[in-house]
């Protein structure tokens, strides 16, 4: 049996720690959920791992969960509903983007278990912000929690220097199913 020679080993652990810490710090970033308008997908206090380098590399897609800085103080979690040049309407609770139906499998259980019908209000982006389709440059968000969500209906686009990165990890509670965010 062969001994350990812990001369060798514990520099390349440290090493290892060293490139772990510096590889999370650069490319990705620790966030927690405060409050409800994600929910069921995110939940109050859940901690999240963004990736801050993604859309540097690749275009923001549609449902992709992101993280934007809404003002100095404060930083939102939302989901990505309409890229730039699309129109997006809510009729009968069903989105419509670009006159195409899109399903949102990922609202299909809190919607069924809501009291309240509709689930989103319909709308325009022309009721809402007063353009016909999302600018170049600019992104419409909602959370999922459609009735309880301050999000793009409200506030309007939200611009691309506004981005964070995607929230790729949502990793605690433990005792709720981590998992990767996928559309």
């Amino acid at each position: 049996m062969k001994k350990l020679n812990y001369r060798r080993i514990i520099p390349v652990i440290i090493f290892t720690l060293v490139l772990v810490v510096v590889f999370r710090s650069l490319f990705f970033a620790s966030y927690e959920v405060d409050g409800e308008s994600m929910e069921p997908t995110l939940n109050d206090g859940n901690l999240l791992m963004v990736n801050t380098f993604i859309y540097d590399i690749t275009e923001v897609d549609r449902f992709d969960v992101i993280v934007f800085h809404a003002n100095q103080q404060a930083d939102y979690v939302k989901r990505v509903i309409g890229l730039p040049g699309d129109t997006v309407e809510y009729k009968n609770d069903s989105l419509y983007v670009n006159g195409e139906h899109w399903d949102e499998a990922f609202l299909e259980s809190y919607a069924q278990a809501s009291d309240s019908t509709p689930f989103t209000n319909d709308f325009t982006l022309t009721e809402i912000t007063g353009k016909e389709e999302v600018p170049e440059g600019k992104l419409f968000v909602m959370g999922d929690n459609r009735q309880d969500s301050l999000d793009s209906r409200s506030f309007g686009f939200i611009s691309a220097e506004q981005l964070v990165g995607k929230v790729d990890i949502k990793y605690w509670p433990l005792n709720q199913n981590s998992f990767t965010l996928g559309k």
